[in-house]
């Protein structure tokens, strides 16, 4: 039995988060340059964003690219930058026809103009489709975003707009780029590194982890599906304790 068949479909996750990490070392293992194994990769998310619509996730983030990718190479970040583009624009007609809203958190000004007039393109005609968001992590950081977020608030106590007796989690949540999306539950990150990379800090306090080495390029929906399938087994207590759950 796969593990589509194990999985309950009471018990999934509305959100999943992934951290999308190995093209470069996936590349150097088929002996090509470390472009190769981005452009592999984009066969990756095609397979694990449609598995998430087969099997009924809402909301699908993926860390396409951190703050700290900004200090890669020039070329690979010049590559990388024209794999957003051609791959947004490519498959936008994709994400209508499976009803995947397009949305993306992160710094997105500092993009390039053309990434940044795809990508609100994208978002603007996708944006009544409603049975998956599919939300892109672009020049992210969620150091920034909290920082951003600060920021926010404490201008509105300047301006008298809130008081500092107001500022609690659920107004600090609504200060993020998340504001619109639910915590995620999953998160998953392959090719066998444990941490969290500087990804949703705050939305995830907590999310269960799942770690896989499976490299990106070579991951697919049945190991969506086996990860989901693990979730499943976990007890989620939230400080309570297993008996105070039945």
């Amino acid at each position: 039995m796969g593990f589509k068949e194990q999985i309950d479909y009471n018990r999934l996750p509305k959100h999943i988060a992934v951290i999308m990490d190995g093209n470069g070392r996936w590349a150097k293992g088929q002996g090509k340059v470390r472009v190769f194994g981005h452009e592999q990769g984009v066969l990756s998310v095609k397979d694990i964003v449609e598995g998430c619509v087969e099997v009924g996730i809402e909301y699908l983030t993926l860390y396409a690219f951190s703050t700290e990718n900004w200090n890669r190479p020039k070329e690979e970040v010049d590559a990388l930058m024209q794999i957003l583009i051609s791959t947004i624009n490519k498959e936008t007609e994709t994400l209508n026809r499976n009803n995947i809203k397009l949305n993306a958190i992160g710094n997105i000004e500092s993009l390039p103009q053309e990434c940044i007039n795809d990508l609100k393109e994208a978002m603007a005609k996708t944006a009544h489709n409603e049975k998956c968001t599919l939300t892109l992590a672009l020049s992210y950081s969620a150091k920034w975003e909290i920082v951003e977020a600060a920021k926010k608030i404490a201008a509105a106590v300047k301006a008298n707009e809130i008081d500092l007796n107001d500022i609690n989690e659920e107004l600090f949540s609504s200060k993020l780029t998340t504001v619109n999306v639910p915590d995620p539950e999953l998160m998953i990150r392959t090719s066998g590194e444990h941490r969290i990379s500087n990804y949703l800090l705050w939305q995830m306090a907590y999310t269960e982890f799942y770690f896989t080495d499976v490299l990106w390029p070579d991951f697919r929906r049945e190991d969506l599906f086996e990860a989901i399938v693990d979730f499943q087994k976990r007890e989620r207590r939230f400080g309570k304790i297993s008996e105070q759950l039945n």
